[in-house]
């Protein structure tokens, strides 16, 4: 036969041996939950090739994309989780993971700026540093699904500024806008940062170049990030969006219903919960963070 009338039979059933015999190489993988999910990514991986029909060149094209992802990625910018964060496998791999009872605060993307070792910041403390912004009073409680109090639990708390950037984009490396703080004895947490604004993600690398490629916007929706841990509950990753600002849309897909908060702006005049009158507008918000307990 000729290329023109070969049986597609026969295609189908060479690609098909080629997924078999891949599956059957990891039949002897110890791990039962590892042997799970690679034949699973092998079988869902070969079929999408087959479904597009990849070419030669696209395949290299991917190759060379991911290479440039892992190029640019460090300590301090992490362009996997970026790209995993607008393809929505982020939040997809929360949303299938998430209390789906609502008993919980509902989780959402961690993001490329989380940090390690951010600095501690005393109850009704500043999280903002030089940081550039409308000071912002956060408070509210941390409690289980009873709502009991959880004294002690550790928030942490980090933000952009109002150009939009984080501080480990800063050219002079210095710490602004995040912090980590300890809730008293009732759960109650307390502290100042900046009210979010929207604001980009990078879009100057391979992740910007597949956001422009497709005509989506980089634009994430302004928030405010939270992790939140304590003994015996579930690590939760979180943020509060600000109600009345465009909710139409996320780069990242991260914005829940239950997350969107009012912040209420001040004059300046105004005294301050802690007792202080400032020279500027300021606002304020409160929000009841609730963990769920490690099953």
């Amino acid at each position: 036969m000729t290329g023109t009338d070969a049986d597609p039979n026969i295609q189908e059933r060479r690609e098909q041996l080629l997924v078999d015999a891949v599956v059957a190489s990891l039949a002897n993988t110890p791990d039962e939950r590892l042997r799970t999910v690679l034949t699973a990514l092998v079988e869902h991986l070969h079929a999408f090739i087959r479904d597009v029909r990849l070419t030669g060149r696209e395949w290299q094209l991917g190759i060379d994309f991911l290479t440039r992802v892992g190029h640019i990625t460090d300590d301090k910018r992490q362009e996997f989780i970026l790209l995993s964060d607008v393809l929505g496998a982020s939040m997809q791999t929360i949303t299938v993971n998430d209390d789906p009872t609502g008993r919980t605060t509902e989780a959402t993307v961690v993001g490329p700026f989380f940090l390690e070792d951010s600095p501690l910041v005393e109850l009704g403390g500043d999280i903002s540093g030089d940081a550039s912004g409308e000071p912002c009073w956060v408070e509210g409680r941390v409690v289980d699904v009873a709502g009991r109090p959880l004294p002690g639990a550790r928030i942490e708390v980090w933000e952009a500024d109002d150009h939009g950037y984080y501080d480990v984009q800063y050219a002079d490396g210095r710490t602004a806008a995040r912090g980590h703080l300890f809730a008293d004895d009732e759960g109650r947490y307390r502290f100042w940062a900046l009210t979010p604004t929207p604001y980009p993600i990078p879009a100057d690398g391979p992740v910007g170049d597949l956001l422009a490629a497709a005509r989506r916007s980089p634009t994430r929706a302004p928030h405010l990030h939270f992790m939140v841990s304590h003994p015996g509950m579930r690590t939760l990753v979180t943020h509060l969006f600000v109600a009345g600002d465009d909710m139409g849309y996320d780069s990242v897909f991260g914005i829940r219903d239950s997350l969107i908060v009012d912040f209420v702006r001040a004059r300046g005049t105004e005294p301050t919960p802690d007792g202080q009158v400032l020279d500027r507008t300021w606002a304020r918000t409160s929000f009841e963070l609730v963990l769920a307990p490690i099953a």
